[in-house]
């Protein structure tokens, strides 16, 4: 298994990588180290202009391609995704932190993905409509148009891998824009879909300083959907940009996932599966499990147990087979859940484990805050890393009050063995995904998305395909 970075960062434009050549570069760090370990080229406006005129042109080579041919391309690129597994994984691991199983299973759900589109595509049915003999009217579904895909570093290969696979899908062109932290692990996805057969035109590979590409992209006419997986502000600011040309977009912006633990769970059994999702990936996951509210008389149980089985993970480099939590993505996190625990803390929470940044890199220590009073910063900003909040209730009017508070809603959680209850939360609970004694909430079959202001739109199933697609009614007398 190789353990060392093994990556020539580049461009692909126009059915070409493209090397440094006099572009400006952008450092990528070893968040474990803090060290740099490679140099990326960034694109110039020129690059820009020349993968757009490639994405118009594959466009039209791509979305006449037989559904079929379409489709084996797809398989084969989720065959070579599953050979190359580990030398993606541990570029993965190297750019961003999380353990190799971890960077694992992120590639294999990536190949996934591609597998189900593969199929889906050809279930993009159309209507007929009844009319008079010798009249006809169809409905028929048709790819939208080029697209400019927008993904962030916490899950970089599977984020880019949902876009482009349903774009591909559907018979659309790309302009994939994935982060300036992690190129190599991408960079392999793409070659992946480049052997597989996907004609060099129809996708473009660019990373750049964040605004100018966005602004550069979405300001062309050539781009007809913008997808985009990030922030609220950012998202916020990318739909005013895509307003001035009526553009689709789809957003999947961030959360504050709560987490609702009644009495009648099967308390050991729910701490069981509470912890490795709420370290996994150190935290940095839009749908972690956050903010815990927790019925009162097992509150102190709940908070006891969940300290104890954190003080058990294990946190290192994701290389390390023993790691179960690696570090942070870059240098500013640290700092940044930092200041919310103090905050927290000087507030009236308690530290019942962790609370402290690591020795060296980019590491913050497994954190399990209890009785956190609600004027917290942390208990309406997310703090997308390692650290639990939790708060006793009542009731369920009191839980479902305090799940629905905040302005997202994008994943929550609930554990209770009443069957009326869990009917009740999954109708009650304002998000877009509801797990109900589970986790697994994004799967290849299920739409992945948000209400209020953690997005609209979907990835990811039969409604993630549909958002690459227009409609068009087609009237003969």
């Amino acid at each position: 298994m190789p353990t060392h970075y093994d990556a020539d960062l580049r461009l692909f434009i126009n059915g070409s990588w493209r090397i440094g050549e006099g572009r400006d570069a952008s450092g990528v760090i070893n968040p474990a180290t803090g060290e740099t370990i490679a140099e990326l080229p960034l694109a110039t406006a020129a690059d820009l202009d020349e993968a757009l005129a490639s994405a118009d042109k594959g466009f039209q080579t791509w979305r006449a391609m037989d559904v079929e041919a379409r489709g084996a391309i797809l398989r084969k690129a989720a065959t070579l995704l599953r050979d190359r597994t580990e030398a993606i994984a541990t570029l993965l691991t190297l750019e961003q932190g999380k353990p190799l199983a971890e960077a694992r299973g992120e590639v294999s759900s990536s190949a996934a993905l591609f597998d189900y589109c593969a199929e889906e595509a050809k279930r993009a049915y159309g209507r007929v409509l009844i009319r008079p003999t010798g009249q006809r009217s169809i409905v028929v579904k048709q790819p939208v148009g080029p697209v400019a895909s927008f993904t962030p570093w916490n899950f970089p290969v599977y984020l880019m891998a949902k876009k482009l696979a349903s774009a591909l899908a559907a018979g659309c062109s790309v302009i994939a824009k994935p982060p300036e932290e992690t190129p190599g692990c991408t960079s392999a996805l793409m070659q992946c879909l480049i052997d597989a057969g996907v004609p060099a035109n129809v996708i473009q590979l660019v990373f750049g300083v964040p605004d100018m590409v966005s602004r550069h992209l979405i300001g062309s006419r050539i781009i007809r959907k913008i997808s985009f997986t990030g922030s609220v502000p950012v998202g916020k600011h990318l739909m005013k940009l895509a307003a001035d040309g009526a553009k689709r977009v789809t957003m999947e912006l961030g959360g504050h996932a709560p987490v609702l633990i009644f009495d009648d769970c099967d308390l050991e059994k729910t701490l069981d599966m509470v912890v490795p999702q709420k370290f996994r990936n150190a935290g940095q996951v839009c749908v972690s499990p956050t903010r815990f509210y927790v019925q009162q008389n097992i509150y102190d149980a709940f908070v006891k147990g969940f300290a104890a089985r954190t003080t058990h993970v294990t946190i290192g480099s994701g290389l390390d087979a023993e790691t179960k939590m690696g570090p942070l993505a870059n240098a500013r996190r640290p700092a940044a859940i930092g200041a919310l625990v103090d905050d927290a803390r000087a507030k009236g929470a308690r530290v019942l484990a962790g609370g402290n940044r690591g020795d060296h890199g980019y590491f913050f220590q497994p954190t399990v805050l209890a009785d956190v009073p609600q004027e917290a910063d942390i208990m309406s900003n997310e703090p997308f890393g390692p650290v639990a909040v939790c708060r006793p209730f009542e009731s369920f009017d009191e839980a479902i009050e305090q799940a629905n508070r905040l302005p997202y809603g994008l994943a929550a959680f609930a554990f209770t063995e009443n069957g009326r209850r869990a009917n009740l939360l999954g109708d009650a609970i304002e998000s877009g995904m509801v797990g109900i004694n589970t986790f697994a909430i994004s799967t290849p079959d299920s739409p992945f998305g948000g209400v209020k202001e953690s997005g609209f739109g979907s990835e990811g199933g039969p409604e993630g395909m549909e958002s690459y697609f227009v409609t068009k009614a087609i009237h003969q007398a």
